[in-house]
């Protein structure tokens, strides 16, 4: 899994391109405290390059959504394409979360 960050309209965007399994998803969770700890308390996650995730990635954007908003912020996602979009959307993810579809509304 890769990670690129850049700061917009006072957000984070955190673009990830890969795999999010079981292997990988504590990357994402890690990678998230990080630029938590580091100020970001709204990130906007860019799932343009994410081509798979498993429950063990649903439940690592799960926690990072718990955490931000226990600690005041939010965490957006945008650019979900095929089955990323599917799993969004069959395990209610898509309700639970604020999703776009472009990064140019979720920065709005």
């Amino acid at each position: 899994m890769e990670f690129q960050t850049e700061e917009k309209n006072q957000k984070t965007i955190l673009r990830v391109s890969g795999r999010m399994d079981a292997t990988t998803s504590s990357e994402f969770e890690e990678k998230c405290e990080e630029l938590i700890k580091n100020g970001a308390m709204h990130i906007v996650v860019d799932l343009s390059g994410l081509e798979y995730i498993s429950s063990a990635g649903l439940r690592s954007i799960l926690a990072v959504g718990k955490k931000l908003k226990s600690d005041g912020g939010s965490v957006a996602f945008c650019n979900l394409t095929g089955m990323v979009k599917e799993v969004f959307d069959i395990s209610g993810f898509g309700s639970l979360f604020a999703v776009h579809d472009t990064l140019e509304s979720a920065l709005a």
